[in-house]
């Protein structure tokens, strides 16, 4: 009789240890997730004796879906604004590419990072004359998108 009464409360105390431990990773689970909707900006280092580039990423998370698009100057003046493609977030690891076409080629970049409330840090590659190239990357949320 004593077995049956120590055996049903270890099956309940586990079964309670069970439900906190899950309880407690949907809850981390839901805290990791940012929503990266909103204005991004980020400068880029021009090349020889020409100044940085400012650069500006609109973002919009749905769901699951991730779309948005960059705008940033072109050579001889204006700007020019591309969608992202294949944009993905999972938990705060944010990443989609950036397809830009330059004289008849196809360029893509693909920029990968982690996202915070108001930071992504990551690092952009892309392939130029066989070579990959990479960059850091580092966006700040303006401040009207972050209320």
């Amino acid at each position: 009789m004593e077995y049956k009464k120590h055996s049903a409360l270890s099956l309940f105390r586990a079964f309670v240890f069970a439900m906190i431990t899950v309880g407690a990773v949907a809850v981390a689970s839901a805290q990791d997730k940012v929503d990266p909707s909103g204005t991004w900006t980020w400068s880029n280092p021009g090349r020889g004796d020409r100044p940085a580039t400012t650069n500006t990423l609109v973002l919009k998370y749905s769901g699951s879906a991730l779309t948005g698009t960059v705008t940033s100057p072109k050579r001889g003046g204006g700007t020019a604004s591309v969608d992202i493609a294949d944009g993905k977030l999972a938990g705060s690891e944010i990443s989609f590419n950036v397809i830009r076409e330059f004289g008849g080629n196809s360029v893509t970049i693909a920029y990968s990072g982690t996202v915070t409330a108001d930071t992504i840090t990551g690092n952009t590659t892309m392939e130029r004359d066989g070579e990959k190239h990479s960059r850091k990357w580092v966006a700040k949320k303006s401040a009207a998108s972050a209320q």
